[in-house]
């Protein structure tokens, strides 16, 4: 019986140890690198949408590489890594690029080629 019990403690031991481990980081879910995607994705439904013009597009896309370039050099100086000042400046510069992409979908602005859907 006493065996039994200490097989099914290392057991609950060891499944809630791999279950914490399978849990992502935040640094993970709010990767510079993921960021950069999702933002990237907003701008193409908002171009595909009609929502931000190819100039606003084209503004908001140059904002992106700036960004990337930034991070590119960053990690050069440091030997490949992120330093917590770096990450917290580029995610601070993404801060702003992604309001800027909000602000680019709900201005007035649309682009003309592009029907604007409307609501059923």
């Amino acid at each position: 019986m006493l065996m039994k019990k200490i097989i099914f403690g290392v057991t609950v031991m060891a499944l809630s140890a791999g279950a914490a481990m399978a849990q992502t980081t935040y640094g993970q879910r709010h990767s510079i690198r993921a960021r950069q995607a999702n933002q990237q994705r907003r701008i193409d439904q908002g171009v595909r949408s009609g929502q931000i013009t190819p100039q606003g597009a084209a503004a908001a896309e140059r904002n992106q590489a700036r960004i990337s370039r930034e991070e590119h050099e960053m990690r050069q100086a440091d030997g490949g890594h992120l330093t917590a000042q770096d990450r917290h400046q580029l995610a601070r510069q993404q801060n702003r690029t992604s309001r800027g992409i909000y602000d680019r979908k709900h201005n007035a602005y649309t682009d003309p080629g592009v029907t604007p859907k409307l609501p059923r």
